[in-house]
């Protein structure tokens, strides 16, 4: 059913001689779940969810880095209003833990990578039913020798899957110690080194493809995407392209050298999350540089032209590091329609992370929400703080994780509807109606009679002021009742 906001203006305009406003508050936020209190590491459910959440029905799937039963992270599912958590897995620690990467799912299966543990303890490949049974250890990384190995280490990213293939990045390890690209089948077997990092050099650990890829992975074709947070030829990390079957390997775009006590730039320093691709585009963040230091969104074409900053997030200042629109992106970016949608570990009006939205042209940056302190020893507060990942949509609700923050200072899970309200306001002989520049998905209607069902798309010009787009309707004496509708 359509998000509707209904707005009786004759009533409006009779009851005001002055000009008013009624904010638009774009987004309603939902504290879906606060992970408990930990006791000698542990609890029941997990701690510090470090991923994205994946979603199959109204079932949000995710992991934790830390906590259950055994304090060394669990994979969990939970209905998307909040219901029926449930812990899938505790990892167990000799054999399995922290998982700092998401899921993906296939079938009744879900599939996910930890940073340690495994049969040498640097981490593995997992496998784990939707219903918590049959849980494998698909795949162990070999020991490491002075941090080389053939096969790479500790794994901190999600997967993705072609076919019964899972392909992925290792941070560490490999013939050089900077971490690999791997695929590995979906039974563990047909493990294949794609590629190892060279070894760096020099005091800005300089190479010429990069070095310690800590994101994902994304697929078009035979073709995968990714970013090394290190190396390249001014060390501040590179994209990455290379073929499903190894070969093929480019750089496409090396991030440019930082300079100052900030470390800034131009395009941004030390890309730690996935990439995302509509099109012939690619879209990502980094974690630093930039003109303030504090990361960037940026954009370029596949073929590695086009590189393009949409975004630079401001100077934080004070003890809590603040700012107006988040700092330190380190999660993906999400795409829907025109509208890009992410996250901020920092910064904020309380320093405490934010989530943005922007177009994909770099305009109508937008705070969709900024976490509130927190406070005390465990650093807790009402909403979250520090959000590390991306997010998941359905319909017009983003589901995203912060890594602490909450009731006890260990995470949550939340909802964020986009479903813009639309702002009204009263000038002269006419009647002001604005919403969110970031929302085009959603259309003005309008009726004259609310029993009638006769709703009508309004195509007069539109203006934008701001971040917010603007309708003008001069007022006639006849009744009319306004809507958005997706």
């Amino acid at each position: 059913m359509p998000n509707k906001n209904f707005f009786l203006l004759p009533v409006l305009i009779a009851c005001l001689s002055l000009m008013f406003t009624v904010r638009v508050t774009a987004q309603t936020f939902t504290n879906l779940y606060n992970f408990t209190a930990l006791i000698s590491n542990t609890n029941s459910d997990g701690a510090d969810p470090f991923a994205s959440l994946i979603l199959a029905g109204n079932i949000l799937y995710g992991t934790t880095e830390y906590g259950g039963t055994n304090g060394n992270g669990t994979v969990f599912a939970i209905s998307t209003d909040g219901t029926n958590y449930t812990t899938l897995q505790s990892f167990a620690g000799y054999s399995d833990f922290n998982a700092q990467g998401g899921l993906i799912s296939s079938g009744s299966f879900l599939y996910g990578t930890t940073s340690g543990g495994g049969k040498n303890g640097n981490g593995a490949v997992f496998a784990v039913s939707t219903n918590g049974t049959g849980f494998t250890n698909l795949y162990s990384f070999t020991t490491l020798n002075s941090g080389t190995n053939g096969d790479g280490a500790h794994p901190t990213a999600s997967l993705v899957l072609s076919g019964n293939t899972l392909f992925g990045t290792a941070q560490e390890g490999g013939t050089n110690g900077y971490g690999t690209v791997f695929a590995v089948s979906t039974n563990g077997t047909n493990f294949m080194t794609l590629h190892a990092f060279t070894a760096t050099s020099g005091s800005h650990s300089t190479n010429s493809d990069g070095a310690n890829p800590i994101a994902g992975l994304v697929l078009e074709g035979n073709t995968l995407y990714g970013t090394a947070f290190g190396g390249g030829t001014n060390g501040q990390g590179t994209v990455f392209a290379i073929n499903t079957n190894g070969t093929g390997f480019a750089t496409l775009h090396t991030f440019t050298v930082t300079s100052g006590s900030y470390s800034t730039n131009s395009d941004g320093s030390n890309p730690s999350g996935s990439l995302i691709l509509s099109g012939n585009t690619l879209y990502g963040t980094t974690d630093v540089g930039g003109t303030n230091g504090n990361g960037t969104v940026f954009a370029f074409s596949t073929n590695g032209t086009g590189f393009a900053t949409l975004h630079t997030f401001t100077a934080t200042s004070g003890s809590n590091l603040t700012n107006s629109d988040g700092a330190n992106p380190s999660g993906s970016l999400i795409l829907s329609g025109s509208n890009l949608y992410g996250t901020a570990h920092g910064g904020g009006f309380n320093g405490s992370g934010t989530l943005f939205a922007l177009s994909t042209n770099g305009l109508n940056f937008s705070i969709l929400h900024a976490f509130t302190a927190t406070s005390g020893s465990n650093s807790t507060n009402s909403d979250g703080a520090g959000p590390q990942s991306g997010f998941v949509l359905l319909n017009t609700i983003l589901y995203g994780t912060t890594f602490g923050g909450g009731n006890n200072g260990n995470g949550t899970l939340f909802a964020l509807n986009l479903a813009p309200s639309l702002g009204v306001a009263l000038s002269g002989d006419a009647v002001v109606l604005s919403w969110p520049a970031w929302s085009p998905s959603f259309s003005l209607q309008t009726t004259t009679n609310l029993s009638s069902g006769n709703w009508v798309t309004v195509t007069n010009p539109f203006t934008t002021i701001g971040t917010n787009v603007v309708f003008t309707n001069n007022i006639n004496g006849n009744s009319g009742f306004f809507r958005l509708v997706q």
